[in-house]
C-alpha cells in the first residue's frame, strides 16, 4: 500500500504543477500533507516536516548565500570576460546562443555546484533570449542536461555518494565513465545545436541593434512597460527583463541597466578589485572541493567578505542585498517546502517501499545484466527520489543482486552515474528552482520540455557506456 501511496503521491504532484493547478511550493507542501493522512501518519506529520527541514537547512543555507555571492560577482563584472567571449560567439545568432548556452553551463559546471552554474548561465544568457524573443524553456532544458552531465565529477555529489555506499574508490568509478561522459556532453551540444536551429527558424536571425529598434518602436506604439522590469534600477542581474524601457532618457538608461549583465557603466563594477574578487572565488571553490569547511560556511564568509570590501559602505550592502532578495526569498522557500516532500516520503517508509518494489520486480533472467537494468532503473529513480535516497538505499540493494551473478561493483556504480541528466531537473532538486525562478519559467513548462530530452542523453551515456565496455 505505502509503494501505491509513494508512486501516487509523485504523480500527482507532477502533474498539477504541469497542468498549473497549483504553485510548485504550495504543491511540495500541501499534497504530501494530505497523503500522509492517507497513509494514517498524520500526527507524525510535523515530526517529519522537521526531519525534512533539518536534513535539508544547510542547502536552504548554502542556496541562500551563494546566491549573494555570485551575486555580488556578476553585478561587479568578475564573469564579465567569460561572458563576452560566449555572447561575441553567440552574436545574435539563435542555434548560436543555444549552443552557447550549452558551452557556458558546462564550463561553469565545473565548480561541481549546480545552483551557481545556474545563476552563472541564466544571467549571462537571459537577456539575449529575451531580447531576440526566443524560447526560455529552451535555455532552462539545455543548461540543466549540461550541468547534469557535469554532475558526475567526483565532487559533484553522485559520484562520491556511489563510491561510499558500495566502499570503492570515486576515482575508480568516475576515470573509466569519462569517455561516456563525454559522448553524453557531445550529444548535449548537438540537441541543441538542432534546438537552436529550430529557433532559428521560427525567429530568424537579427542583430542586436535591429531587435532594439523593433522594440522601441513596439513600446512607443503600446505606451507599456515592460512586464518582469520590477526593482531599483540597480543592476539586478540575474532576474532582469529584456528590451530596453519607454519614455525618457532617463527611463531608457534605467531599463537598459537592468537589461544587460555586461553593461560597461553600470555602478556595480569594480574594476580595480577584479584580482581580490577572482582569487576569493578561486579560494572559495578550492576550498569547497578540498571540503576545508562545510560549503555553507564557505559561502556565508565569501558573501561577507566581498559585500565589505566591494561595498564598504552600509547603504551599497544593503541595495545588494535587496537586489538580490527575491530569488534569496523564492529558492530558500521552494527548499523549505520540498522539505516537507522529502520528510514525508522518507517518514511514512514510502520511498523504502518503492524501493524494494522496484528491486522485486525485476526478472530473474535480467541478473547477468544488471549493470544494464541498473542504468534504465537510475532514470526514474534518481528523478523520484533524491540522491541520497538512491545511492545510499537503492543502490546497496541492487549491487548485492548484481555480486550474485557477477556483475562487479564498480560496473554498478558507474551504470548508477547514468541517470543524472534527468535528475537535475527533479522536484526534488533545490538547483532547478534556482533555475526556472531565474529564468521566469514555470516549472511545468520546463518538465514537459526537458524530460525527453533529458532521457534520451541519458540513454546515449548508457549505450556509450556499454559500448566501450565500461558498463
Amino acid at each position: 500500500m505505502l509503494t501505491i501511496l509513494g508512486f501516487a503521491m509523485i504523480a500527482t504532484f507532477l502533474v498539477l504543477i504541469m497542468m498549473k493547478k497549483m504553485s510548485p511550493i504550495a504543491a511540495l507542501v500541501l499534497i504530501p500533507a494530505l497523503f500522509c493522512v492517507f497513509v494514517g501518519k498524520g500526527a507524525k506529520l510535523g515530526d517529519y516536516v522537521i526531519d525534512g527541514v533539518t536534513s535539508l537547512a544547510p542547502t536552504a543555507a548554502m542556496l541562500m548565500f551563494a546566491i549573494v555571492y555570485f551575486g555580488v560577482m556578476i553585478d561587479v563584472g568578475l564573469f564579465d570576460p567569460i561572458v563576452r567571449g560566449i555572447l561575441k560567439f553567440a552574436k545574435a545568432d539563435p542555434m548560436r546562443i543555444v549552443v552557447g548556452t550549452a558551452i557556458l553551463a558546462s564550463i561553469v559546471s565545473l565548480d561541481g555546484d549546480g545552483s551557481t552554474t545556474f545563476m552563472i548561465t541564466v544571467s549571462a544568457m537571459y537577456p539575449l533570449y529575451k531580447r531576440l524573443k526566443m524560447s526560455l524553456v529552451v535555455m532552462t532544458g539545455v543548461a540543466a542536461m549540461a550541468n547534469g552531465v557535469m554532475n558526475t565529477l567526483p565532487w559533484g555529489g553522485p559520484t562520491a555518494r556511489a563510491a561510499t555506499a558500495l566502499k570503492l574508490d570515486a576515482s575508480d568509478i568516475f576515470v573509466p565513465m569519462i569517455p561516456a561522459l563525454a559522448v553524453g556532453l557531445l550529444g548535449v551540444f548537438v540537441l541543441s545545436y538542432f534546438l537552436g536551429l529550430r529557433e532559428r527558424k521560427r525567429l530568424g536571425v537579427l542583430t542586436l541593434d535591429e531587435v532594439l529598434v523593433e522594440e522601441k518602436a513596439e513600446e512607443k506604439e503600446s505606451e507599456t512597460v515592460l512586464v518582469g522590469a520590477g526593482g531599483s534600477g540597480d543592476s539586478k542581474t540575474p532576474v532582469t527583463s529584456g528590451g530596453a524601457g519607454s519614455g525618457t532618457d532617463a527611463e531608457d538608461d534605467e531599463e537598459e541597466e537592468r537589461f544587460t549583465v555586461l553593461d560597461p557603466n553600470r555602478a556595480t563594477l569594480r574594476p580595480k578589485l577584479y584580482w581580490f574578487n577572482a582569487l576569493v572565488t578561486a579560494t572559495l571553490l578550492t576550498a569547497m572541493i578540498m571540503e576545508w569547511l562545510p560549503i555553507p560556511v564557505l559561502f556565508l564568509l565569501g558573501a561577507a567578505l566581498v559585500l565589505t570590501v566591494n561595498f564598504p559602505h552600509i547603504p551599497d550592502q544593503k541595495a545588494r542585498l535587496a537586489a538580490h532578495a527575491d530569488n534569496v526569498l523564492n529558492v530558500s522557500g521552494m527548499v523549505f517546502a520540498a522539505a516537507v516532500f522529502t520528510g514525508v516520503l522518507q517518514g511514512t517508509g514510502m520511498v523504502d517501499h518503492m524501493a524494494r518494489w522496484m528491486v522485486d520486480v525485476i526478472p530473474e533472467g535480467m541478473g547477468p545484466h544488471m549493470a544494464l537494468v541498473t542504468g534504465l532503473l537510475s532514470l526514474p529513480l534518481t528523478y523520484f527520489m533524491s540522491n541520497d535516497g538512491f545511492y545510499f538505499g537503492v543502490l546497496p540493494v541492487l549491487a548485492e543482486a548484481g555480486a550474485a551473478h557477477g556483475v562487479s561493483p564498480l560496473e554498478m556504480a558507474r551504470a548508477s552515474l547514468v541517470g543524472q541528466p534527468l535528475h537535475m531537473s527533479s522536484p526534488l532538486v533545490p538547483a532547478v528552482y534556482v533555475l526556472v525562478g531565474m529564468a521566469k519559467v514555470e516549472f511545468g513548462d520546463h518538465t514537459k520540455f526537458v524530460v525527453k530530452w533529458a532521457a534520451l542523453t541519458c540513454l546515449i551515456i548508457l549505450a556509450a557506456g556499454m559500448l566501450f565496455g565500461i558498463i
